[in-house]
């Protein structure tokens, strides 16, 4: 197994191998349990990773400064709106003066068609890792999270059913990324996945087949379906949560979609959501995911959310865990 890990950049789980993954799952338990003792992990004393967003974030922001200060290092938030990249300055140009300056860069950019072209942009032209902390169609952060909870809540994955759900959202059009990072990772681990939605917002075919490929070579299934009730029926966990209908190419381009965050398409649907009654006809020890923040009230009603069954908050912790993990083996490591 490579356990060299230290100088590589972190765009897709799927630049991963599962004995990999499991590595950074073994060091993010490791280092969660040491947080929990009020232990130094002084892993990345005077590292300086740079944080750049194109947009909001709560849990992406805050579980990377506070991962790299707890581990003895030093993260610069950096608001793209006020950097030259407001005035066009290339990814080619950010990357490698940034690189010169500090230990690692981490991105957030989702704009359909342009967020993952944008950061390989800046892996061709960076001298250290770059992270990707979301684009338009991968959040490898949050999966890792993800598969970090499942597996302290359900230690024997296989042939678990999990249950990815479009559910109705007004906030704003949500990237495919977490759906996408979920499909093609949670096969890997040996689960029955299924993947619920209504007609309108497929993901991309390549994505399906890489998903397929994955469930057929680590023993999982993968089953898509656009009948939400047979997504919740005994499952093992739920993630009801909302993505665009946007219709993505084969090279990962935004071609044509819906503009607008409601409209008469999204309406049609807005009884995908997340409710007791359904959750009542799924395994009795379902739990229930999301990655946060919630449309509440649309994707998920308050008493499922806030209720036993939900783990969203224990997710949400490990990505402190997660996020320290990979810094540490990455810029850190060996």
């Amino acid at each position: 197994m490579n356990t060299v890990f230290r100088g590589r950049h972190f765009i897709n789980l799927e630049d991963f191998t599962k004995e990999e993954l499991d590595t950074m799952l073994d060091v993010s338990m490791e280092l969660k349990r040491k947080f929990a003792m009020g232990e130094d992990t002084p892993y990345l004393t005077n590292k300086t990773g740079f944080l750049m967003f194109f947009e909001q974030s709560t849990r992406t922001r805050n579980s990377m400064e506070a991962g790299m200060a707890q581990l003895g290092g030093h993260a610069g938030f950096l608001d793209t709106s006020s950097m030259q990249v407001a005035h066009g300055e290339t990814a080619k140009d950010t990357a490698i003066i940034l690189s010169r300056f500090g230990h690692m860069i981490a991105c957030r950019y989702c704009n359909w068609g342009r967020g993952n072209k944008y950061l390989n942009e800046m892996v061709r032209w960076s001298s250290v890792p770059v992270m990707n902390l979301q684009d338009d169609l991968y959040h490898p952060f949050q999966g890792l999270a993800d598969l970090m909870t499942i597996k302290e809540k359900l230690p024997d994955l296989r042939r678990k059913k999990i249950s990815i759900i479009w559910a109705y959202a007004e906030s704003h059009k949500k990237p495919i990324s977490v759906p996408v990072t979920q499909v093609l990772l949670f096969p890997r681990y040996g689960m029955d996945v299924w993947l619920a939605y209504p007609k309108g917002w497929e993901l991309p075919d390549w994505v399906i087949a890489q998903a397929k490929e994955n469930a057929e070579k680590h023993g999982g299934t993968l089953t898509i379906t656009h009948d939400e009730a047979e997504a919740y029926k005994d499952a093992d966990i739920v993630i009801p949560k909302n993505w665009g209908n946007w219709v993505i190419d084969q090279t990962g381009a935004s071609v044509t979609g819906a503009t607008k965050v409601i409209d008469d398409a999204l309406l049609a649907n807005k009884s995908w959501k997340c409710t007791e009654a359904k959750m009542a006809t799924a395994s009795k020890d379902v739990m229930y995911m999301h990655a946060l923040p919630a449309d509440r009230d649309n994707e998920v009603e308050d008493s499922v959310i806030d209720g036993p069954h939900s783990i969203a908050y224990d997710a949400a912790e490990n990505r402190l865990h997660t996020a320290k993990a990979v810094m540490t083996l990455l810029v850190g490591g060996k």
